[in-house]
């Protein structure tokens, strides 16, 4: 028998709604958006991500990638030299050449990004305009967009929300007449993304699209009728301009866990008018399997502490699974930025009086770390190694974006990410 998972009311006055919130600002520890290339260009197959930087933008992407000298991904570095730093070259017509070049070397690019890195936009180069004059000169075969993955502006995940955002204006208006249409926003794994199109089409939701597409060709039609779940936390500008374009945002938590792709599984029904019963009868089955798997990761994990460094924006929805399906006390939840409209339904998970921080002071925030002594530390690689030197257990926030997370039949997966640490730590000490 699984176990039986207590669930609060959406909306409930028990949780975090109100809690109040360590606001910190201080010294960062944590990725730039480049990195959000590493997942983008295996989602999208024909695009391409030209990086316009410095030669350690192209090798922390290489780092970060795993990539071998010889192979050929879809993202490459155009670099800043010192030639361009001192204005003895023109920048834009070496980005001109480079681009030509690249799209001589790769006929099968369709769609370009230019991304921005914190030497281009310290040597002020406009890379919007950039864009629209390669686009200018390479439509109708090649549509080329730019975004910013600096780090000066942007961490870790918010690349792919620079990315998508980008991609907005580009999709294809429907007419107000057109039925109700369903939009998952977020760059999900093409398994998951299988399994959601198995589900959404036994509950009768549809026409489902998924943003980004698996091809730039396939860009999902939007409209006044366009109702769309986030499937990733952290696309406040995406959603922001998909409702400028006017869709509307179905209010869910996130599907991570059993209880996670529920009530996010729930929320499209609800939005769709479906009966009650009928949606019981499809999400049952899936559901009791994936609580069953988790309960032997919830025997391990009950009773443990953790503790989230501030990395991805996922730390909310990754507490509220950790604490209401595993067993786990959260000592501390720490997130880059706090979006309480879209994590509205994930804070009224959360345990009363969890300690939400938002931003990052690192040098205080490793005080209270210590002082709290957890069984586990979410965080990111550059804190990783530093604190499993003074005997914590650590997980690395990194492997939990790079990782098909969401859905039911991931939910033991996403568990054993919390497991491993401390097996391995056990076998280290034995």
């Amino acid at each position: 028998m699984s176990p039986v998972i207590p669930l609060h009311p959406i909306g409930a006055s028990a949780g975090c709604n109100d809690a109040p919130v360590l606001r910190e600002r201080g010294q960062r520890e944590v990725f730039c958006g480049l990195t959000g290339i590493i997942w983008l260009h295996r989602k999208i197959q024909d695009a391409f991500f030209l990086v316009v930087g410095s030669r350690t933008c192209a090798h922390l992407i290489q780092s970060a990638a795993g990539v071998m000298i010889f192979a050929e991904p879809r993202f490459a570095t155009a670099i800043i030299d010192e030639r361009d730093l001192a204005g003895l070259a023109d920048a834009n017509a070496e980005l001109d050449r480079v681009v030509e070049r690249l799209l001589s070397r790769r006929p099968d690019i369709k769609l370009l990004f230019l991304v921005g890195s914190c030497p281009s936009e310290v040597i002020k180069l406009d890379l919007s305009r950039a864009a629209a004059r390669l686009t200018t000169a390479h439509l109708p075969k090649v549509r080329v967009l730019n975004y910013s993955g600096s780090g000066i502006e942007t961490t870790f995940t918010q690349g792919e929300d620079a990315c998508l955002a980008s991609l907005v204006p580009e999709l294809p208006a429907v007419d107000s007449s057109a039925p109700p249409n369903l939009l998952v926003v977020g760059a999900l794994a093409d398994v998951v993304e299988d399994q959601f199109t198995r589900l959404f089409d036994e509950l009768g939701i549809g026409p489902v699209q998924f943003f980004p597409p698996r091809q730039a060709s396939d860009l999902p039609p939007i409209g006044l009728n366009t109702r769309f779940l986030l499937a990733q936390p952290f696309l406040s500008d995406t959603a922001r301009a998909l409702e400028a374009r006017g869709a509307r945002r179905i209010p869910a938590p996130f599907p991570l866990g059993a209880e996670g792709t529920t009530l996010w599984l729930q929320a499209a029904a609800s939005a769709w008018g479906l009966e009650q019963a009928h949606v019981e009868h499809v999400i049952a089955p899936k559901r009791e399997r994936a609580e069953s798997a988790l309960a032997r990761h919830r025997l391990q994990l009950a009773g443990r502490s953790a503790f989230f460094f501030p990395d991805s924006q996922l730390e909310i929805p990754l507490g509220r699974f950790l604490s209401r399906e595993l067993g786990m006390t959260l000592t501390e939840v720490g997130t880059p930025y706090l979006h309480r409209q879209h994590m509205a339904e994930e804070l009224s998970l959360l345990p009363a009086g969890t300690c939400l921080s938002e931003g990052q002071d690192v040098d205080k925030q490793l005080d209270r770390c210590r002082a709290a002594q957890p069984d586990m530390v979410v965080c990111g690689l550059g804190l990783a190694n530093p604190l499993e030197a003074e005997g914590m257990t650590t997980k690395w926030a990194i492997e939990l974006v790079f990782t098909p997370i969401q859905g039911f039949d991931q939910a033991a997966d996403l568990a054993a990410l919390f497991t491993r640490p401390l097996q391995r730590r056990a076998r280290l000490v034995a």
